[in-house]
């Protein structure tokens, strides 16, 4: 596979799993935008496992003090025993869905108009939810309702162009929470997201005697954890002093240009 490839895919998860703008919006325009054809399965799981490293590095203590807290059944940490069984149950209405739709093939999901309107839909949710008034500040104050709430939304981030991130952060807003502790909630709630997305292909890979791991997956996995690290830390600083504003702004451009790009048919408005 050509080295160029790898590392466009690799820099595309990388850069924009963790910002509101559709990681897997953007990975699918890659057949469409330039001469490559699909990067495979394998390079897919691969480039999630780099961004799931990634977020695990930058959330190390948080990581440890949850766990820890949960094995010891909250004795010492109640609070971040809570945060741990807020974010499992949060996590659950993805999974049922995403096994779903995993085995569904629903054709809706994979057309570029699609692509194109839910970016221009979410887009516009985002920008709302950035309006509201932060009240809380505080991971503590996410409790069940708010988690469960937080984690069917994100049963939207199965489309392509919703953004996992972009409507987790939305939902958080919507409820009350600023910037900096909605986007931290979201990437927490990425592990278990993402660990179990990459689980499920990776058994698929398995069955399909497809799952080989070569120097291109490791290529693809190391580039996009030190990519999605450095997206972390950029939107952390990011949101502590702006808002959504340029992720919306971006996101209706794309999803602008590309229904452009349909209705002209300088692109095919067929399966991507």
């Amino acid at each position: 596979m050509p080295l160029s490839l790898l590392i466009l895919v690799a820099a595309i998860q990388g850069l924009t799993e963790f910002l509101p703008i559709s990681s897997s919006g953007h990975l699918v325009l890659i057949p469409i935008v330039t001469d490559f054809a699909y990067q495979g399965r394998v390079i897919d799981v691969a480039a999630h496992v780099g961004t799931l490293i990634a977020v695990a590095f930058y959330l190390r203590a948080e990581i440890i003090a949850i766990a820890v807290a949960m094995l010891r059944f909250g004795r010492t940490d109640p609070d971040h025993a809570r945060l741990g069984i807020m974010l499992v149950l949060a996590t659950i209405p993805v999974i049922f869905a995403g096994y779903i739709v995993n085995y569904a093939h629903w054709q809706w999901l994979d057309m570029a108009y699609s692509l194109a309107i839910a970016n221009l839909v979410f887009a516009v949710i985002l920008w709302l939810a950035d309006k509201v008034p932060a009240t809380r500040r505080d991971l503590g104050q996410i409790d069940l309702p708010h988690a469960l709430i937080i984690g069917i939304v994100q049963i939207c981030a199965l489309i392509p162009g919703a953004s996992r991130s972009g409507v987790t952060m939305s939902a958080a807003r919507f409820l009350g929470y600023d910037r900096v502790t909605a986007a931290r909630f979201s990437l927490l709630l990425s592990l278990p997201t993402i660990a179990g997305a990459g689980l499920l292909k990776t058994l698929d890979l398995v069955k399909s005697g497809d799952a080989t791991l070569g120097a291109d997956a490791v290529i693809v996995a190391a580039l996009s954890a030190g990519l999605a690290w450095l997206a972390i830390r950029w939107m952390m600083r990011w949101l502590t002093t702006a808002g959504f504003g340029i992720f919306v702004y971006y996101r209706l451009a794309l999803g602008g240009l590309l229904l452009l790009a349909l209705t002209q048919g300088w692109v095919a408005a067929s399966i991507i």
